[in-house]
């Protein structure tokens, strides 16, 4: 063991590991879920780290000496090494702060190996005085909230959910001349075509993806610079814009200097955008596994209009059941989003004058809803979607029996009538179209023209002609 002291006083410390004193408080104080940082979270603030030495350097606040070796620790984290020494639990001291001095003690005690000094001396590397110049816990969580969350979008999901979307449309065109009943409230409706709904499955997930996007965007205002109340206390005039310059070249993206650093320090909005936005993600694909579950349902026994592909056994006593295990698994995520948001959105609003404390959180809960999202529609799209199969037969047969295509008839003999021609289909076991025959409403021909489901399917009265519609 090493002994190091802080303001509290003094504490020992495993001699390995490079973490110090305020890490091992709150190693102390906060074991509570046995969850560690996410790798974002720890990627985002060293590159936090890495663009404040740079800056202070060229703004000649810093000798080259101490920027090359934090620097160099931040490049050594940064390729992968000492990601183990990043152990504060995800449920920790408000802000952010345990997880900020973390950062910075592991980078301290690496730059001071480098120089040639020992883990725990901080002869020339100091976790506060130069690891953390001109920043503060308040400025560095939010800004690495926000990269976290930007490098995850783009790692997770992005690719993942414009796949499903772009699978959606294949379907699309694969099953556009398959016909079936349409469905409201659970009861039959008007034909539709099934290459219909997988075009509307992959148009709404296409708007959430766009929603997605533009909420995104307020991810790159950052107010690194703001130190500790946004006024920008103890830094360099200059430091704020070339700090934020160096992390767009850094990370690729292009980031800005918010117009508010109070406001960027104080507000949590533009994670409750994103956290709104995956929570869209999340409703949508609920609601089209939800669909695809009822569509495949039976196989003898129920809808049974498509399959979807066979991915496990279903159950341990009945030989040869096969379940929609892959969107099962979607619901539940979507669920798990779902709880995310609202936790993300009551810690948002506990945020009280200068800074939220709960800032732990939120960014928990906005890293693990992209986490899980994108791997969930990643294994939906190549796991069910891609090989859903349509059964044209059965849809045929339920379009032509559905009561929902006494509708088409209303423009005919009038809505009363074609109620009371489905409801004497109905109760005797009939077709619309035995029905209409057998009481000749209608001549044979004009029966085939009206109640073709195809036709049906496409805007205009069925059974017209478009001249006859124009007239």
């Amino acid at each position: 063991m090493r002994t190091e002291k802080d303001s509290l006083g003094e504490k020992k410390v495993p001699q390995e590991v490079y973490y110090g004193i305020q890490t091992q408080r709150a190693l102390d104080n906060f074991p509570i879920s046995g969850l560690k940082p996410h790798s974002a979270m720890v990627k985002s603030m060293v590159l936090i780290k890495k663009a404040a030495a740079l800056s202070h350097y060229e703004l000649a606040r810093m000798g080259q000496t101490k920027k090359e070796a934090i620097v160099k620790a931040c490049d050594e984290i940064l390729e992968g090494k000492l990601r183990d020494q990043f152990v504060v639990d995800v449920f920790q001291m408000g802000a952010g702060t345990s997880f900020h001095m973390n950062c910075n003690e592991v980078i301290a005690n690496r730059a001071e190996e480098i120089l040639g000094g020992n883990k725990g001396e901080y002869r020339m590397i100091h976790p506060n005085d130069h690891v953390n110049m001109g920043q503060s816990t308040n400025d560095v969580f939010p800004t690495t909230m926000r990269l976290a969350a930007l490098f995850l979008l783009k790692s997770k999901l992005w690719d993942s959910l414009e796949d499903l979307i772009q699978s959606f449309y294949r379907k699309a065109d694969e099953f556009d001349r398959i016909l079936k009943s349409g469905r409201t409230h659970l009861q039959d409706a008007a034909p539709v075509r099934l290459g219909q709904e997988f075009m509307a499955y992959g148009k709404a997930m296409e708007k959430t993806k766009n929603f997605l996007k533009y909420a995104s965007e307020s991810l790159l205002e950052l107010g690194i610079g703001g130190s500790a109340v946004g006024t920008g206390l103890n830094t360099l005039l200059g430091y704020r814009e070339k700090v934020v310059k160096t992390l767009s070249d850094l990370t690729g993206f292009p980031l800005v200097q918010s117009e508010d650093l109070c406001e960027a320090m104080q507000s949590m909005r533009p994670l409750t955008e994103i956290s709104s936005a995956l929570r869209n993600v999340g409703i949508e694909m609920i609601r089209i596994s939800n669909d695809l579950r009822l569509l495949s349902s039976g196989p003898q026994t129920c809808i049974a209009e498509i399959k979807l592909p066979a991915v496990a056994p279903g159950s341990s006593i009945m030989p040869g059941k096969v379940n929609p295990s892959i969107l099962e698994m979607m619901n539940m995520v979507g669920f798990q989003v779902m709880g995310c948001d609202t936790v993300v959105i009551t810690a948002a609003q506990a945020g009280q004058l200068e800074v939220n404390v709960m800032m732990p959180v939120i960014a928990f809960n906005v890293n693990f809803m992209i986490e899980i999202l994108g791997n969930a529609l990643r294994q939906v799209k190549g796991r069910c979607v891609d090989g859903i199969k349509a059964d044209p037969e059965t849809c045929r047969a339920y379009a032509e029996k559905s009561m929902g295509m006494a509708t088409a008839l209303s423009p005919y003999i009038g809505y009363q009538k074609a109620a009371e021609i489905a409801k004497e289909a109905l109760s005797q076991k009939k077709t619309l179209i035995q029905v209409v025959e057998e009481k000749n409403l209608l001549s044979r021909e004009q029966i085939k023209r009206i109640l073709d489901p195809e036709n049906m399917t496409k805007p205009g009265v069925a059974g017209q002609k478009k001249e006859d519609e124009n007239s």
